[in-house]
């Protein structure tokens, strides 16, 4: 389902989404760009606190808010840094909960995919809702 057409609007909102981050303590600005089974696509950006616990990662509130609106399968999510960077522990334990076929595109800021992956690779033995019964 992750064609090129959809792989290229993926990492574009991606890029967009990044400017709408709020990063006054790192700098590092980070904009995610989720895709869904639907076709939806959902954007969401880091947002810092001076309270550092209480930051949340772009990808987080990109899934947050496909859950709250009923989505539960997810095709891909890009991720747009300064550097390609891939997604934190957190974000990667979040996506898991949905499932490990999801493909992260991890682009820098020329839009260069640095790295594509399903996060099955991303967070090898990831602690699944299957563990919990």
């Amino acid at each position: 389902m992750l064609n090129e057409a959809l792989r290229t609007k993926l990492i574009e909102a991606a890029m967009q989404a990044r400017d709408w981050a709020y990063a006054p303590y790192s700098h590092y600005r980070v904009g995610a760009a989720l895709l869904t089974a639907s076709g939806k696509i959902y954007e969401g950006v880091n947002i810092e606190n001076a309270a550092f616990s209480a930051t949340v990662c772009a990808e987080r509130v990109a899934i947050f808010k496909a859950v709250s609106e009923g989505e539960r399968d997810f095709v891909a999510i890009a991720v747009a840094t300064r550097d390609g960077g891939a997604p934190c522990g957190v974000c990667r334990q979040v996506m898991s909960e949905f499932g490990q076929q999801t493909i992260v595109l991890m682009v820098d800021d020329s839009a260069r995919l640095v790295g594509e992956a399903p996060l099955a690779e991303l967070l090898p033995g990831a602690f699944l809702p299957g563990n919990l019964e």
